[in-house]
């Protein structure tokens, strides 16, 4: 495992490379960090190259006061740091606030990413407010590993409620929804059956949206899929890509 440091737009930002064979680039969930994602990514290292990319004021790496504050200034970032580390084009996995990000990459900046693989995607259609989405995150506590607890509370505070609320908030006016056409890309969409924060519906809504894509249930999934099912979550991925790639 090695650490990737690029600067993007004055900030220094990173990201945890593990295994070998073509590039995947997973895109955390709001205030998570990549270290939340170590259990998928040693999954998915097997037969890919995984970047577990920190955004700006997430995990490793820097941010700015006031900065991000919207999700189109997380794909803005997200498609540059792309181009500076020679992975345009690579597939993307996004969880949580991370699957919106990569439906809005895909959209606005064509030819950035060749397939998307969206972990209970937040926000879209729904966007709910700050406050429901809150409390389906404390409905969904319960059922998440207690050994995720730490390394959260660790990405939560690294990114600090200010920065969180900012998104969290941004995610009621953001206009993802008539993108949503304009993902042109292979696009697989993974629904724990057991997640309070997505409703299945709104899983089904995007699946209707999107051109080309299809949806997968992960029996048991909670809100962390990634983290409860890891081997599901690879298996699935990995799946998807060779198909689509071939």
């Amino acid at each position: 495992m090695s650490l990737h440091t690029v600067r993007v737009e004055g900030l220094r930002t990173r990201a945890w490379v593990r295994g070998a064979g073509p590039p995947l680039v997973l895109v955390p969930g709001l205030g998570c960090a990549s270290w939340m994602y170590v259990r998928v990514c040693r999954e998915l290292a097997r037969t890919r190259t995984v970047y577990a990319y920190d955004p700006p004021g997430h995990g490793f790496s820097q941010g700015r006061p006031g900065y991000p504050r919207t999700i189109e200034d997380l794909t803005d970032h997200l498609a540059a740091w792309l181009e500076a580390s020679g992975l345009r084009g690579a597939p993307l996995l996004g969880h949580s606030l991370g699957g919106e990000v990569i439906f809005d990459l895909a959209a606005r900046f064509p030819g950035s990413t060749t397939a998307l693989i969206a972990c209970a995607p937040t926000g879209i259609p729904e966007n709910p407010h700050v406050s429901r989405q809150l409390l389906r995150l404390a409905r969904d506590l319960p059922r998440e590993r207690p050994q995720l607890l730490l390394p959260g509370v660790a990405a939560y505070l690294r990114s600090g409620p200010a920065l969180m609320y900012r998104l969290a908030e941004n995610q009621s006016h953001h206009q993802t929804g008539p993108l949503l056409p304009h993902v042109r890309v292979p696009t697989l969409l993974l629904d724990g059956t057991r997640d309070p924060v997505i409703q299945a519906w709104t899983v089904d809504a995007l699946c209707r949206v999107i051109p080309h894509a299809i949806v997968a249930e992960i029996p048991g999934g909670t809100h962390a899929v990634t983290d409860t099912f890891p081997k599901a979550v690879a298996r699935y991925t990995l799946d998807f890509l060779q198909a689509v790639e071939h």
